[in-house]
């Protein structure tokens, strides 16, 4: 299916992390479309898994974020290194929508690593950051070179409902505009 299936997917926020967040472009505009995936995830009931880089040295998930569901700490740039986070995965089937930081690093190592264990990645774009606006384009176009999906925080709520007569359309509605 093209389409974003709810019941096949699971939102991976990676390392919206409280010493980084300060450095990352744009990275106010960034973390309220990471908020706002998060509440629609919880609306709609799509499970939300969250990893923290180093956090010794990067510090816990930002406040905004730190409740949103179970966090894996890792090391490892790409989070598929770590047998916690392939552990906390979901099911194969499983639509893997992923936000985060920083798009040339942890977020893009961790999309390649999805994709070569044969799982859907959508990578929604204004949900994620880097430290300069060339590492994220960068980043983007080489994702999508190799297969990754690239969206937008709207395209991924209008998928996730599929029709206006959606009984959560109205609160997702207030959450996107």
């Amino acid at each position: 299916m093209l389409l974003l299936d709810p019941a096949s997917t699971h939102l991976v926020v990676i390392d919206f992390q409280a010493r980084l967040m300060p450095k990352i472009h744009d990275g106010a505009r960034i973390l309220a479309n990471a908020r706002r995936l998060v509440a629609i995830a919880e609306l709609l009931d799509i499970p939300v898994l969250l990893t923290e880089h180093n956090p010794a040295g990067l510090g816990d998930t930002v406040r905004e974020l730190a409740e949103s569901g179970p966090v894996v700490a890792k090391m490892s740039f790409d989070a598929c290194a770590d047998p916690d986070f392939i552990d906390a995965l979901p099911d194969d089937d499983e639509e893997l929508v992923l936000c985060g930081c920083e798009a040339h690093v942890c977020l893009g190592q961790t999309a390649l690593g999805l994709l070569s264990l044969g799982r859907r990645v959508i990578v929604v774009q204004d949900a994620v950051g880097s430290r300069t606006p060339e590492n994220k384009a960068v980043a983007l176009r080489r994702l999508e070179k190799h297969g990754v999906e690239i969206v937008t925080t709207e395209m991924v709520a209008f998928e996730w409902l599929r029709s206006a007569e959606h009984p959560r359309f109205r609160d997702v509605l207030k959450l996107v505009k």
